[in-house]
């Protein structure tokens, strides 16, 4: 069945353009990134992922390594965060010392994605953060890297690359099924979201059809 519109909660006193959002484990907290705060802004949900009981809890500056991010990313248990942004064309990873709390994070290390994308707006990492993939603006196409150490960017090198033209020329949004077999990207190109099938989960190499079923 189509999706149905049920709720909405403002964070414009926060972020007057936000670019990216995502949950800890359970729902119960609620991130949101954007390139007017250039920060991230926790949020706690007294109903897990129901954002009408949402609270704006404090925010985190990332503004001295990146001033225009477009999504962040968590690793599985909250003690490392992921920023991209189209400004540094790097990914930013910091540490955090208690789980899913930006109040405590730290800048740890910067990771280059500019030889293959100059305006990422878009980050996921596989289930065990082995794999890291890149949406921009700029290439029109899905980077996969290889990292030999999970959610360490320092280990990461560039493996493939997967274009997403014929379907989306302003690719913004990521995200994998749990399996990795499905892939989903939206954009401001074709507004629709594409769904492309892969015979190997979080294996952009192995696409079963190079063209997508759209689904709105």
């Amino acid at each position: 069945s189509n999706p149905q519109f049920f709720n909405s909660f403002s964070v414009s006193s926060q972020e007057t353009k936000p670019t990216g959002i995502t949950f800890n484990n359970n729902g119960t907290k609620m991130f949101i990134v954007g390139y007017s705060g250039d920060d991230v802004n926790e949020y706690t949900l007294a109903t897990a992922f129901d954002v009408s009981t949402a609270s704006f809890i404090d925010s985190f500056s990332v503004s001295s390594q990146e001033i225009s991010p477009r999504d962040m990313k968590f690793n599985n248990d909250g003690t490392k965060m992921f920023i991209v942004g189209t400004n540094s064309d790097a990914v930013k990873e910091y540490s955090l010392t208690t789980s899913f709390d930006v109040s405590t994070a730290a800048f740890v290390r910067s990771f280059s994605v500019a030889l293959q994308e100059t305006a990422p707006t878009s980050i996921v990492f596989n289930n065990d953060g082995s794999k890291m993939f890149i949406i921009g603006t700029v290439s029109d196409s899905v980077k996969e890297y290889s990292l030999t150490t999970g959610f360490d960017v320092s280990t990461a090198t560039f493996t493939f690359s997967f274009s997403v033209t014929s379907q989306e020329t302003i690719p913004t949004g990521l995200t994998f099924n749990s399996d990795g077999d499905k892939m989903f990207l939206v954009g401001t190109g074709s507004k629709a979201v594409n769904v492309y099938h892969f015979s190997s989960g979080f294996n952009t190499n192995s696409a079963s059809n190079p063209t997508t079923n759209k689904e709105i």
